[in-house]
């Protein structure tokens, strides 16, 4: 390989390792983060999911929650919707919301989990 050709492949990789870096650091983060709080197993048809959702206070979002037996099924999945905040709202100047999620369960559940959320685009 002459070393042109070398030179060449050299910096096609440094690019295309700066791309990838570059997408990782910043088009990976979505804006959006979640915690679960708590869950309550209230009988064995309704189990209730508190999770912390931090987002701009003007973004709407969607969280997947779900509840799951003791095999680790899910027996109840639902999205919930974490609209848009005032800045008093909350905390954070209204970035972090506490919001409850109620799932109907097919069998009894021992958990209820948040699985992701994501920003919903505006139509």
């Amino acid at each position: 390989m002459s070393k042109k050709t070398q030179k060449i492949l050299l910096i096609v990789a440094a690019a295309l390792s700066l791309t990838w870096v570059l997408w990782v650091v910043i088009g990976g983060n979505s804006g959006i983060s979640q915690k679960i709080v708590s869950y309550n197993v209230v009988d064995g048809t309704l189990t209730t999911v508190d999770l912390t959702v931090t987002k701009d206070p003007g973004a709407t979002a969607a969280c997947e929650i779900k509840a799951m037996d003791t095999s680790y099924a899910v027996v109840g999945w639902k999205v919930i919707t974490v609209g848009p905040n005032s800045e008093d709202a909350g905390s954070e100047n209204g970035r972090t919301t506490v919001v409850r999620g109620e799932l109907r369960t097919d069998s009894p559940a021992v958990t209820g989990v948040v699985e992701t959320c994501w920003i919903v685009d505006p139509a």
